[in-house]
C-alpha cells in the first residue's frame, strides 16, 4: 500500500523524485491535462461536480490517486505527499524549499524565482489560462503564516456531523455540515494564502494544489475514522453527481463507475497516510 507522507517528514530523495516525475508529467502534456479538467468543472460543468457541494472531498480524492498513479508510471517509488499548513507554517521551511515547492513570487508580480517551478527553469510554462494575457510564469502571494488554519480549528472541524446537510451546495450551513465547513473554511482559506494561481480555477498549474488537497483528503479520512457510523450524504437528493452512487464527470464512462460510494474507502484505493496509527 502506498504511503503518503508530510512534505516535512520527506527525505532528500524522495523530493527529488517526486519533483523529478511531475516534471515529466508536465512534459508529456498530461499533467496539463489535469489541470485543464479542474479548470472545466469550475469555469463550464454546471453543476459543478467537484466543488460546492457533497461531492467535492470524493471528486478531488480520486483526482489527487489519478495523478499518484500517473506519477508511479513514471516512477513507481512515488507517492503523493501532503502539506500539513496547521504544523508547517513558514515561508521558509516545506513544502517552500528549493528541493521542493519552491517560495513565493516576487512582490511587483508574483512570478516565483526559486525552486524547480520557476519559470526560469523552464520545465514549468503555464498553458491553461483564466484569461489570454494571463502569464506564462508560476505566481504565488503569500500570506503571514500566523493566518493559515491552526490544529485547534480542524480539531473543532472534525466533531462536526453529518457528513453534509441539504441544500448540499455552497448554501449549507457549516455548522450543520462536516463538508461544508472543510470546503469553504480550511479548504478556500489556504487556496487564498497560497494565492497567484492557487487562487484561479486553474488552481493546479502550481503543483502545491496537489500537497494541499492531500492535506484536505487526509482530514476526510480521519473524520471517517471517528464517525463510522456517519454514513455520505446525500443517497438521492443532491444535485447531479453529487448522489452516493452518481458518476462523477469527466470519469462517468469508466467501468466500474467512478462515484462518491466508490471511494470511500482510501484503503482499499491503495494509499494510506503514515501517520494514521495516531488518529
Amino acid at each position: 500500500m502506498d504511503v503518503r507522507k508530510s512534505a516535512s517528514r520527506m527525505s532528500a530523495g524522495e523530493k527529488n523524485r517526486f519533483v523529478a516525475a511531475l516534471i515529466e508529467l508536465k512534459r508529456e502534456g498530461h499533467y496539463d491535462h489535469l489541470v485543464h479538467i479542474h479548470h472545466q468543472a469550475m469555469m463550464e460543468i454546471r453543476p459543478d461536480p467537484a466543488h460546492g457541494g457533497p461531492a467535492f472531498l470524493p471528486w478531488h480524492r480520486y483526482y489527487l490517486r489519478h495523478l499518484e498513479l500517473d506519477l508511479q508510471e513514471i516512477d513507481p517509488s512515488v507517492t503523493l505527499p501532503y502539506w500539513d499548513w496547521t504544523r508547517d507554517r513558514s515561508h521558509a521551511r516545506a513544502p517552500w524549499t528549493e528541493n521542493l515547492m519552491g517560495g513565493d513570487g516576487r512582490r511587483r508580480d508574483g512570478q516565483v524565482m526559486t525552486g524547480p517551478f520557476a519559470y526560469s527553469s523552464g520545465n514549468w510554462p503555464i498553458t491553461v489560462k483564466d484569461f489570454p494575457r494571463q502569464p506564462e510564469f508560476l505566481t504565488r502571494f503569500f500570506a503571514p503564516p500566523r493566518l493559515l488554519p491552526e490544529g485547534r480549528q480542524i480539531r473543532h472541524i472534525l466533531t462536526r456531523v453529518p457528513y453534509d446537510a441539504s441544500p448540499w451546495n455552497f448554501g449549507t450551513n457549516p455548522r450543520e455540515s462536516f463538508r461544508a465547513a472543510l470546503e469553504m473554511g480550511p479548504h478556500n482559506f489556504v487556496h487564498g494564502w497560497v494565492g497567484g494561481n492557487m487562487g484561479s480555477a486553474a488552481s493546479p498549474n502550481d503543483p502545491v494544489f496537489f500537497l494541499h488537497h492531500a492535506m484536505i483528503d487526509r482530514i476526510w479520512a480521519k473524520w471517517q475514522k471517528l464517525h463510522p457510523r456517519e454514513r455520505y450524504k446525500p443517497v438521492t437528493a443532491g444535485p447531479k453527481g453529487h448522489n452516493r452512487t452518481d458518476p462523477m464527470w469527466p470519469w462517468r464512462r469508466e467501468v466500474p463507475a467512478v462515484t462518491p460510494r466508490s471511494v470511500l474507502d482510501h484503503h482499499e484505493m491503495g494509499y494510506r497516510y503514515d501517520d494514521e496509527g495516531n488518529w
